[in-house]
C-alpha cells in the first residue's frame, strides 16, 4: 500500500501502559484467578465466580469509602450499617453464608441505579461457608482496594471477564469482544466531548469503556467540570443488554473504570433492545457487536413442558424489513438509534452482506440514506464462537437529501481476512495487528486522502455506489485477495494453526447450510450459540 504522505496529518498516538502497570495488572489477576480455580474445582463457572467476586468488591470498595481517614464519605444511604462490609467481615461459617445472602437480597432493591443493577436478582452461588470465608478474609478483606489506581482495578476485572470468556461451556465468549479491536475502531471514530454514546449490546461494556478511555486521554484536559459529570449522570454515555448477569458484569466492569456512580443512576438497562424503536434518545456515536446466532427467539414452555424456542419478528414502523434475522434487526435498530450527523460502527457476520430478501432491502436503504463508507472484513480465529466470519460496518446518517441522491458514493473496503491467521491462545489478536488498518483509514482526515493499495493484491480498495448496487442482491461480500498460504507449502504456519482454521472453515460451512436449511423451512438440530 502506498504509504502517506511525509506531511500528511496522523492520528493521535494511543496511551501505552507502562511495564510496571501490565505487571500490577497481571500479579493482581493472578492472585483472583488463583481463587477462582478453587471455586471451579466446587462446580461454579468463571462467569458465576466474577459476579461473586463483583458483589464483594463492591461492599469492600464502599467500606473504605466510609473509612478514609482524609475524605470519608457517608455511604450509609447506599449500604446502610446492617448490610455493609463490616457487618459481614465479621461473621463466619454458616451465620456468614446466611447474612451474604441477605445482603445481596437487599442491595438488589434499588432499581435504576447501579447498585440496584449489580444485585439484580442476584444469588449466593458459593455454596460452601468455608470457601465463602477464605474469600471474604483472606482475598479480598487483605487488599485495600481504594488505593488500587483505577486503571489497574479495572483491568484486572477485565482481564477476569477476559478468562471468563474462554470458558466455552458456559457461551461466556459472546458477550466479549477481543479489546484490541474494540480499540481500533474507537480509534478511527475518535470520540469527543461532545458525543453521546451508546452500544445497544453491550456485553460486559468494553465498547463503551473503551470509548470513556479514549475521551479521558485525549480531551480530559479541555473539558468542563461539567462536561466530565455528564458521563457520570447516564446522558452522554449509556448501554443496554437482553441478559440481567450480563448487565451486572458492565455495571461492575464501568464502576471499576471510573463510570458512573454506585447511588447514581444505572448507565446500563436491562431488556431487549429491539422490542421498541428509539424514543427521543439518539447518540452521535453507537458502537456494538450484536450477540452471534442468526435467529431472534425467546423460550417457551409448551403445555406439555416442553421448552421450546419461538422465533421474533418486530413489527417496527422504523424497520425498513420484517425479519427473525438477529443481526439485521440490530442492524436497523442501530440505523435508528443513531441521530442524524452521527455515526456508527458495527461488528456483523458475513450472512448481513449478501442474505436476499430482507437483506438486500436493508442494505438498499443504507447505501441510499446513510453514508456507508468503510467496511472492515475481520479474519477469523478472533471470536470465542466457532466458525464466525465477521466486518465492522462504518457508516455515517446523513439528514435527507433535496435532490434524492444516495448518500454513499464509495465504499472503501479493508481486507483484513485473507492471509492472516489468527488463534485464541497461540497467535491472539493484538492491538498492533490493526496499525496499518487505523492508518488507511486516516481517523480526523478528509476520506478524500485515502490511498488505495498498490499492489492489487493490496488490501484496501474502493468501490463506487454504481459498482455496490449493481452487484446481485447488492452483495456487500467482496473479496479480491488472494491467499500467498494457498500457493505455498511451506508457508511456515505452525500444524496447530492449520488445524484450528480446519476446524473453523469446518463449522462455518455447517453455519452456512444450516442458514439455508432453516430459510427453507427445515428443522436443524444445531446449538444456537454456534450457528451464525
Amino acid at each position: 500500500m502506498t504509504a502517506a504522505p511525509a506531511d500528511a496529518p496522523q492520528p493521535a498516538a494511543e496511551p501505552v501502559k507502562t511495564a510496571k502497570a501490565v505487571a500490577q495488572t497481571n500479579t493482581l489477576v493472578a492472585k483472583l484467578w488463583n481463587y477462582c480455580n478453587v471455586l471451579r474445582d466446587n462446580g461454579m463457572s468463571t462467569i458465576e465466580y466474577v459476579e461473586q467476586l463483583s458483589y464483594l468488591l463492591f461492599l469492600k470498595m464502599v467500606d473504605e469509602i466510609e473509612n478514609d481517614p482524609w475524605d470519608g464519605q457517608d455511604m450509609s444511604a447506599i449500604v446502610p450499617a446492617e448490610y455493609n462490609w463490616q457487618s459481614l467481615a465479621g461473621k463466619r461459617g454458616a451465620e456468614l453464608e446466611r447474612h451474604y445472602r441477605d445482603i445481596i437480597e437487599h442491595l438488589g432493591r434499588h432499581p435504576d441505579t447501579t447498585i440496584g443493577t449489580i444485585f439484580a436478582d442476584a444469588q449466593n452461588r458459593i455454596t460452601k461457608p468455608a470457601l465463602l470465608e477464605k474469600l471474604v478474609v483472606d482475598l479480598i478483606g487483605r487488599e485495600d482496594w481504594t488505593i488500587t489506581g483505577t486503571d489497574l482495578k479495572g483491568d484486572a476485572y477485565e482481564g477476569l471477564l477476559a478468562k471468563g470468556a474462554s470458558d466455552t461451556k458456559t457461551g461466556a465468549g459472546q458477550y466479549f469482544t477481543p479489546r484490541a479491536l474494540i480499540d481500533a475502531m474507537v480509534a478511527v471514530t475518535r470520540p469527543g466531548p461532545e458525543d453521546t454514546i451508546t452500544d445497544p449490546a453491550c456485553g460486559t461494556g468494553g465498547f463503551l469503556i473503551s470509548a470513556h478511555a479514549y475521551i479521558r486521554d485525549h480531551h480530559m484536559k479541555s473539558m468542563s467540570l461539567d462536561e466530565r459529570k455528564a458521563y457520570d449522570s447516564g446522558r452522554k454515555i449509556w448501554g443496554n443488554e437482553l441478559v440481567t448477569g450480563t448487565a451486572r458484569l458492565a455495571a461492575m466492569n464501568m464502576l471499576l473504570h471510573g463510570i458512573g456512580k454506585s447511588d447514581g443512576p444505572s448507565l446500563i438497562t436491562v431488556g431487549d433492545a429491539l422490542a421498541d424503536k428509539p424514543s427521543g434518545k439518539h447518540a452521535t456515536l453507537v458502537l456494538a457487536n450484536p450477540p452471534f446466532g442468526r435467529k431472534s427467539a425467546i423460550t417457551v414452555i409448551g403445555q406439555d413442558g416442553e421448552v421450546e424456542k419461538e422465533d421474533i419478528q418486530y413489527d417496527r414502523d422504523d424497520f425498513t424489513a420484517t425479519t427473525t434475522n438477529k443481526q439485521l434487526n440490530f442492524l436497523q435498530h442501530i440505523m435508528s438509534l443513531t441521530a442524524v450527523g452521527g455515526r456508527a460502527a458495527v461488528v456483523l457476520p458475513d450472512n448481513v452482506l449478501f442474505e436476499g430478501g430482507a437483506g438486500e432491502k436493508v442494505r438498499r436503504k443504507l447505501l441510499d440514506e446513510f453514508d456507508l463508507h468503510t467496511i472492515l472484513r475481520l479474519p477469523t480465529g478472533i471470536f470465542y464462537a466457532g466458525g464466525v466470519k465477521a466486518n465492522v460496518l462504518f457508516f455515517d446518517k446523513r439528514p435527507p437529501r433535496a435532490d434524492g441522491k444516495p448518500h454513499t458514493t464509495e465504499t472503501w473496503v479493508y481486507d483484513f481476512r485473507t492471509g492472516q491467521h489468527f488463534t485464541l491462545k497461540q497467535r491472539p489478536l493484538t492491538r498492533a495487528h490493526l496499525d496499518d488498518f487505523v492508518a488507511a483509514y486516516r481517523p480526523g482526515e478528509p476520506r478524500s486522502s485515502r490511498v488505495e493499495s498498490e499492489d492489487e493484491n493490496g488490501p484496501f480498495k474502493k468501490f463506487s455506489y454504481e459498482d455496490l448496487i449493481a452487484r446481485d442482491k447488492i452483495n456487500l461480500d467482496i473479496t479480491w485477495m488472494k491467499d500467498p498460504a494457498l500457493d505455498d507449502a511451506d508457508s511456515g504456519l505452525p500444524p496447530e494453526v492449520i488445524a484450528e482454521e480446519i476446524v473453523r472453515d469446518l463449522q462455518s460451512a455447517l453455519n452456512e447450510f444450516t442458514a439455508i436449511a432453516r430459510s427453507l423451512g427445515g428443522e436443524v438440530d444445531v446449538p444456537e450459540a454456534e450457528v451464525e
